[in-house]
């Protein structure tokens, strides 16, 4: 197999420790040293200096967790680095130790069988660390409203059904107020300004029995929220500030319709601005997760087929014509013989089970539905009124 890269390296990322395999290709001589390195700054700058010994050029290691990101940014300046999906270099079953992958990395590198991962540069890197904090506290304030909400209901006190954001302005102040000890609901009821609700309806839902330590308890969760907001006000102000280079694409994403400015702060956080990273639009919109899977594709394409959809048209094939996706034709299933159908009913769904020579069946029989019963069918149609009526007299014979 052809050589890409004559010196190159594999490096297998742990915690505390990092196994490095240096790979050099002198015509049909190749040479693979392994070293083992520590994880702190001071072992990988050694790392760094002992792959410029052999003249390095490509390192490639696999993206475990964050353990990664401290070796990607010392050796970033003097090689080319290539972050690896695990599950797209794995290794033969039955040769997984450290130095195995490290050597597997490194022999996959020169020959050019490493899809290297979006890695993004520094600012869009901290960018996107910016923008999933404040996602990542913005869920935490809700999560603290939430159990607000349950330690009220646990009181028998109904705010969230008459205001729909119990953490507004007039939420606020009720709560603030049950929580420093008011008890009476036409005082509580007060507090709300321009709600749907009635002072009748408010003083209602808000008749409730709130003990001690579930006010403490919500002055608790109060406390967190407020410190949350505070904190991502100040994440606003960074994010604003980092996005100032791209206020560009920022503007122009936002012309997209349904492309609001949070959404377009955020696309250029995780994707950037540069473009070129990306072969063509689909390996863009693979790479963020809204290419449809293969099964997807498969009914997509049987819902464009025109022969299925003529034949759900005439009703072979259960389905929603416009409003889902039709079906895949499927015969009716295979009747139940129960213990008191009639024998001649039975002997002929077991003599369609005929067996071939071969031992194949010579006719399906889920192709062939066994009828009904005549007697069934008569049942079910009642009594003939043409037939003629004979009666019969105990121990006489039958006509």
């Amino acid at each position: 197999m052809q050589v890409l890269h004559i010196s190159c390296a594999g490096l297998d990322v742990h915690k505390d420790i990092i196994v490095a395999c240096r790979r050099v290709a002198r015509g049909k001589n190749t040479t693979k040293e392994v070293e083992s390195f520590g994880s702190t700054t001071r072992e990988l700058l050694r790392l760094s200096a002992w792959l410029e010994e052999t003249g390095t050029t490509h390192v490639v290691m696999e993206s475990t967790g964050v353990f990664w990101k401290p070796v990607w940014n010392i050796l970033g300046d003097q090689f080319e680095l290539i972050l690896a999906n695990p599950r797209h270099v794995k290794n033969v079953p039955g040769r997984k130790t450290d130095v195995k992958d490290a050597e597997w990395l490194a022999d996959l590198l020169a020959h050019g069988l490493v899809e290297a991962s979006f890695v993004p540069d520094a600012p869009i890197a901290g960018l996107r660390d910016l923008t999933r904090t404040a996602k990542q506290l913005t869920r935490e304030r809700v999560q603290h409203v939430q159990r607000i909400q349950k330690h009220l209901q646990a009181a028998n006190v109904r705010l969230d059904s008459v205001l729909s954001d119990i953490m507004g302005k007039s939420g606020r102040r009720i709560i603030d107020a049950i929580v420093g000890g008011q008890t009476e609901p036409r005082k509580l009821a007060a507090l709300a300004r321009g709600v749907k609700a009635t002072p009748e309806q408010l003083a209602e839902a808000l008749e409730g029995r709130v003990s001690l330590a579930t006010r403490k308890l919500i002055r608790t969760h109060l406390s967190i929220i407020d410190a949350l907001e505070r904190t991502l006000a100040d994440l606003e102000k960074d994010i604003d500030e980092a996005l100032l280079p791209f206020a560009e694409a920022v503007a122009l994403l936002k012309t997209i319709p349904g492309l609001g400015d949070g959404t377009a702060r955020v696309v250029v956080a995780e994707v950037g601005a540069d473009m070129s990273r990306f072969k063509t639009p689909g390996h863009l919109v693979s790479w963020a997760g809204l290419c449809p899977r293969m099964d997807e594709r498969r009914q997509a394409a049987l819902d464009e087929d025109p022969r299925r959809q003529q034949v759900a048209q005439v009703g072979a094939v259960p389905g929603r014509l416009g409003g889902g996706p039709v079906q895949e034709a499927r015969l009716p299933p295979r009747p139940v013989l129960a213990a008191s159908c009639p024998t001649w009913t039975r002997k002929g769904h077991h003599r369609s089970r005929r067996v071939h020579p071969h031992g194949r069946p010579r006719h399906p029989v889920d192709a062939v539905p066994v009828p009904r019963p005549r007697q069934q069918l008569l049942r079910a149609q009642g009594p003939d009124p043409h037939r003629r009526q004979t009666h019969q007299t105990p121990g006489q014979p039958g006509l």
